[in-house]
């Protein structure tokens, strides 16, 4: 949750919405336990028999993240919770269980740092092992807080060591967090939701410590219930009163029962302060007329005019129209007169909620937020590193755990492999294949377009051709969308896996296949083996440099060919002779063309069939229906 009420509909509209290109190349750190909880309970929701959801998630969302967005996924483990969450987590439980909210026991005044931390669900706990024992076969970095995850992904964002934080609780600001992705979808078109402290800072004018305020007044997962009275529109007005230096100083005050908007020695306690009530009022304004609204009396204006109406004064005034207002200095001033004394009697009010609240602010929650010491290391610097994956011990872990056939998880490996390949030829070239020596770059195809984010088609070839029988005898063979699927091994083997046996194995899993990477397809042309896969242009380009080079000048040397052919073809239709020679194929006819081309077929066709055609098929029967007659001599 984070910070209580609707936290995340007051930063909306200064979120922005990136593509699928802005994480690459990006370090980003990701909330372990957001997406072991949100993506396992949306599965559970669609199939309810599904089969570890929270490792099939994380296995396809690590791939997509890594290869088809080109980010450098870090992950956070939660570390022992703290104490002051304990309600929080028990009305987590309650809401899991069916249960009334209004039945959870209460713990104002228990829950402090001191107190004894309660053990996390033993069963999200195997599940969070059961993860990480995953992302350490991928070669993932993993970290482990000493408390809240978000706030060591807030840690690192704030220093520098990650580009972005992926959670959903919005208290990652307030543990120091810059750029925050709320929901990250790879397999969508639409843009995903990216929070920047700096246009909340522009927009808003609020900064971390402002923001701890607006936690202290509002609630957060640390204090459920806040200061009665406020909401996230009305904490938002208080803490805008006070510069980021000064917020928590005077919320201080506040606690102490000082009021904290009369500077001077004497500053007056807040019980001492006159209720809005009892206050005196502002100094009424000056006389005005009843008929047109300006200063003076009726009968002033009926002996001598208003000098505002313009009228003669033998004349009445011209009667004010609805909603009229008086822009006279003496309202002007009572305006304002008005407004300052609502503000004060706002202020009074809201300082003597806040005062009436015991241990009001908490400075463990405070201590708590401020912190940079949440990393669960002795030496407090982070590891990041990002090692090559374990495809074999990987395929026993998946094989063991989702039923999967080891063809079928080699087969998804595939991009994040070929995204591993490019970016060390990019850093060091060298003469390594791809995937244990058996593939290396052959050309470019062709540049495609998946959601909505351009990639090359890039075309591998098989080393050393291998003896293998496949049952299928067409010589392309696409993974998906034909009878017989290609899977290929880490060896020199490929293994064919038939329809039924995909279907079975999925039909234990979730039916919507949620950020599941596209499965490359392999080519047979009796002397190699071939596999296109989808890759990031910017890699290939860094890559093999001649390569793109190469297919650049290709590409533009086909469009100047395509705009020649469509400049002659536009002289033509304006009646320039056209050039002799058949017509190249793939070209339209223009509209005259093209008449006079099926006209002359018709006339043709007409000939012959008439030459063919019996009398005894032209000699019609009057005894038939009208339309079996058209039919014979249109047939």
């Amino acid at each position: 949750m984070g910070v209580g009420g609707s936290f995340w509909d007051l930063l909306k509209p200064y979120a922005r919405h990136e593509g699928a290109g802005f994480l690459r190349g990006r370090r980003v750190a990701v909330d372990l336990s957001f997406w072991v909880v949100s993506h396992s309970t949306a599965i559970r929701a669609r199939s309810p028999h599904a089969r570890v959801p929270h490792l099939r998630t994380l296995f396809f969302r690590t791939l997509s993240l890594f290869s088809k967005m080109g980010a450098f996924p870090v992950f956070v483990v939660d570390g022992e919770p703290s104490p002051l969450k304990s309600q929080a987590r028990a009305a987590r439980f309650f809401r899991g269980s069916g249960m009334d909210l209004a039945a959870l026991p209460s713990t104002e005044g228990d829950a402090n740092a001191d107190s004894p931390v309660q053990p996390r669900n033993a069963k999200f706990t195997r599940y969070v092992k059961e993860c990480v024992e995953l992302l350490e076969y991928l070669g993932m970095p993993v970290l482990r807080a000493k408390g809240e995850g978000e706030a060591l992904c807030a840690q690192l964002n704030n220093q520098g060591h990650v580009d972005a934080c992926i959670t959903s609780d919005s208290d990652a600001f307030l543990f120091g967090a810059k750029t925050v992705i709320k929901v990250l979808q790879s397999n969508s078109k639409e843009p995903f939701e990216c929070y920047n402290m700096a246009d909340i800072e522009s927009g808003l004018g609020l900064k971390r410590k402002q923001m701890v305020a607006m936690a202290l007044l509002v609630g957060s997962d640390h204090d459920l219930h806040g200061v009665p009275g406020f909401g996230p529109e009305t904490a938002l007005r208080f803490v805008q009163l006070f510069d980021e230096d000064s917020i928590l100083d005077k919320l201080r005050e506040l606690g102490k029962g000082v009021y904290p908007f009369m500077e001077g020695v004497s500053v007056p306690h807040i019980d001492d302060l006159p209720s809005p009530s009892t206050k005196s009022l502002p100094r009424a304004r000056s006389p005005h007329c009843s008929q047109c609204g300006h200063p003076g009396n009726k009968k002033n204006h009926i002996k001598a005019g208003c000098n505002f109406c313009l009228v003669d004064s033998l004349e009445n005034c011209v009667e004010k129209p609805a909603g009229f207002i008086c822009e006279c200095p003496s309202c002007d001033k009572a305006r304002d007169l008005k407004e300052q004394r609502r503000n004060e009697n706002w202020q009074i009010k809201v300082c003597k909620r806040i005062a009436a609240e015991t241990n009001f602010p908490n400075e463990e929650i405070i201590k708590l937020y401020l912190s940079d010491d949440n990393l669960d290391d002795e030496n407090g610097v982070p590891s990041l590193t990002w090692n090559e994956p374990n495809v074999e011990v990987l395929v026993d872990f998946l094989s063991f755990k989702q039923n999967w056939e080891p063809a079928y998880i080699r087969q998804r490996m595939l991009p994040m492999l070929s995204t591993i390949y490019l970016r060390e030829m990019a850093s060091s070239p060298s003469k390594s294949f791809l995937l244990y020596d058996q593939y290396k770059f052959h050309s470019i195809q062709r540049i495609k377009i998946r959601y909505g984010h351009p990639y090359y088609l890039v075309k591998w070839m098989k080393v050393t051709r291998s003896t293998i029988s496949i049952d299928s005898p067409n010589k392309q063979t696409e993974l998906e969308g034909k009878n017989d699927k290609v899977v290929v091994l880490d060896g020199d083997d490929e293994a064919v896996v038939s329809d039924e046996e995909e279907e079975a194995t999925m039909d234990s899993q979730s039916t919507e296949l949620l950020d599941e990477p596209d499965v490359p397809q392999v080519l047979d042309d009796d002397k190699s083996w071939f596999l296109l896969t989808d890759e990031d242009i910017q890699l290939v380009n860094a890559a093999f440099p001649d390569e793109a080079q190469r297919f650049q000048e290709e590409q533009k040397l086909k469009e100047l060919k395509s705009r020649a052919r469509k400049s002659k073809l536009s002289l033509g239709d304006k009646g320039f002779e056209t050039p002799k020679g058949p017509r190249p194929s793939g070209v339209q006819l223009s509209i005259k063309e093209f008449y006079r081309s099926k006209k002359g077929m018709g006339s043709e066709s007409r000939t012959v069939r008439d030459g063919l055609r019996k009398s005894s098929d032209v000699d019609l029967s009057k005894n038939l229906p009208k339309n079996v007659r058209r039919r014979l001599l249109f047939d």
